[in-house]
This record gives C-alpha cells, structure tokens and sequence, in this order.
C-alpha cells in the first residue's frame, strides 16, 4: 500500500483543490482540529432527513474533538464522486459517507484506502468494493415490516376483511437499501396477496416495476397518476405501501387529483418512512397514514463512535457481522430499530422524544 503522503500527492493532481459552496453541495468546515477532519458525504439537501442527518454527525464528531467537512452531492453520483476526491485531497482522517449511488464509488473509495483513510458506509450501503470499513444503519427490513404490518392491521387483513386493492411504491434502485425495505413489507404481504385479499390492479407487483429513482416525489406522483388514469377508472385504491415520506406526498397529490379524500373517496392507507415534518402534519391532518421514525441523532452518534473508536485502533461496537455482504466482502455493521408512528403515537414518541415540538407540528 503506498504511504498517505504519496497517496495525497497523486489524488491532487486530478481533483480539484478546493470545495465551494453552492446549489450543487457545498463544504462546511468547522470544529476544533485536536483529532483530525473527518469528511462527511450526503446525499442531497432536497430532503430534510439528510440536513437533520449532515447537522448531527458534525454535531457529535465535533464533540469528540474532531473538524468537520460536510458536503452534499444533490443526488448527482458524479458530484458526490468529486467531492469525496476532494475531501482525500484535502487530507481527512476519516469518511463517512451517504452513497447517492451505491455502485459508483469503487474508483474513489480505492483512493481512499490508499491514503489509509477509513470509510464508514452510513445508512446506505456501499457495493461493490472492499474499502468500506463499517456500517452504520438501522434494520431495514423491518422498515419494510412495520410499513406492512400496518397496513395489514388497518384493513383488518388477518381477521378476514378484504378484498382490497393495493399499489406498490419501492426507493430507488441505485439504493441498496431499497431491497432491504421492500423485501421486509413483502415477506409480511405476500400471504393476502396470494389469497387475493390484497389485489395489485396495475399488476406492477416485482421490484424493477416499482421503484422510485433517487426516491423523487414528483418520479412517483407521475407513476400513481398513470397507475390512476389506465387501473382505476372503476375501481378505488384501498393502500399504497410507500417506502418514504417523499414519495408518499407525492402519491397523495396523484390521489388529491383523482378526487380522494373526498366523500366518496376516502384517501387510502398510506405508509411512509423517515418522520420527516410535513409527512407528520400529514399524519396528524388524516392524510398520510404511517410513517417509519429513524432517529438520525442515534445513527450520527453510532456513526461518530465508529469514526472515533476506528482512529483510536478501537473495534467498535458492532450487532450484524453476517448480513450486509456489499458483493466485494461482508461490511460489519451496527442497527438501529426503526419505530412506527401514526396518529395515535406521534406525540409520545417524536415530540416526547425530544425530535419536533408541538409548535413545529402545528
């Protein structure tokens, strides 16, 4: 392996020197230097999940003495590519990073090893190479579960009820997590839709049918508007298993446009994923049904331990050694559990928990 110096001298020769801020991701540094700069890669700062995230990674590095460079790509993989060379150039301790695409890093992250600079893969798992050095996330498919299991519940699926029709929303496909999710809800659904209790009218039922590129609100609106106008003309959608609260706004504006949440057509259940603010006011307004919580504030800190614990020559605390092989090696990883919130719990769990305060759900 070439040394850090060497490594750092051949990486600035082809990316730029410097990052700066703006529309497409900009840098903030900040903290104190007394443990090095750790590198931060988001995604985009189109979703309030990934700014809650960036703010508290830097938030809990800073707090274990460490700088901070954090920058995001706006779901554009090659910006998120050069940005990443850039943090290397730039001489950073550590990596932590949010793939928009999961299998364009390889090139990259092999820079990265050569400069001895650690990569912890986080939330989104990183494929394709063995230079990820841990995962930090939470259970993904039960992500998938809790979506399902609600759904389940609320129909009255296990006491008989039914025939209902569902449509089926997946994340992207560039995001390995997506599967995760979508295997999770369907392990649970699949036994009513064999039965015919659950009926998928557009018949768009397998993975590569329902995904959702880079999780756009706007990419699933126009497939549930589609879904409407050729599926639906007499006929009412009971369920939508959404994996994500962007996608579920942009599925009940599809559903607002065909007349649901009048009288005569009740919005359906509608899952979601990730608390985010406006999907909460939804679920309080009886529009959304159910979202996943993911506490960012505790996958940072898992995040920020490992960073810490990988620099001090420390194995940090890991609970999945087994299941995330990323088709290069088995990633360690340490999960979280998710939370199902709806309108009967949001206020013990998001506001009491401290994420949002009764005036910001107003």
């Amino acid at each position: 392996m070439r040394n850090r110096r060497a490594a750092l001298a051949a990486i600035a020769g082809t990316a730029s020197v410097a990052l700066t801020m703006s529309a497409c991701g900009g840098e903030n540094s900040t903290g104190s230097s007394k443990g090095g700069t750790i590198g931060i890669a988001m995604p985009t700062q189109a979703s309030e999940r990934w700014i809650t995230d960036g703010k508290s990674v830097v938030k809990d590095l800073q707090a274990n003495g460490y700088k901070t460079k954090l920058v995001y790509g706006e779901n554009d993989p090659a910006t998120q590519v050069s940005q990443i060379e850039n943090l290397i150039t730039q001489g950073v301790s550590a990596l932590i990073i949010a793939a928009i695409d999961n299998k364009s890093l390889d090139k990259v992250l092999q820079q990265a090893a050569d400069a001895d600079i650690p990569v912890i893969s986080y939330d989104r798992l990183i494929l394709g190479t063995k230079n990820v050095t841990y995962y930090a996330s939470f259970d993904n498919e039960q992500v998938g579960r809790l979506q399902a299991r609600f759904i389940i519940d609320k129909l009255g699926l296990e006491h008989g009820k039914g025939p209902f029709n569902i449509e089926l929303f997946a994340g992207s496909s560039d995001d390995n997590n997506t599967k995760y999710f979508f295997s999770g809800a369907l392990h649970l659904l699949q036994p009513f839709l064999d039965s015919k209790q659950l009926v998928v009218q557009s018949g768009q039922t397998a993975l590569n049918q329902v995904t959702t590129l880079r999780w756009d609100g706007a990419t699933a609106q126009k497939r549930m508007n589609g879904i409407l106008a050729t599926s639906y003309k007499t006929k009412q959608v009971d369920a939508v298993l959404s994996p994500y609260d962007g996608i579920s706004i942009g599925v009940l504006a599809a559903l607002r446009s065909d007349d649901y949440g009048s009288i005569s057509k009740p919005l359906p259940v509608i899952t979601g994923q990730d608390a985010e603010l406006a999907s909460v006011k939804s679920i309080i307004a009886g529009q959304q049904a159910q979202t996943v919580y993911k506490d960012s504030r505790l996958l940072a800190d898992v995040a920020a331990n490992m960073v810490d614990d990988v620099l001090n020559k420390r194995k940090p605390q890991l609970n999945d050694t087994r299941t995330y092989d990323n088709g290069a090696k088995v990633v360690p990883a340490y999960l979280l559990q998710p939370i199902s919130v709806d309108k009967t719990n949001y206020d013990s769990v998001l506001v009491a928990g401290g994420y949002y305060t009764d005036a910001e759900l107003k």
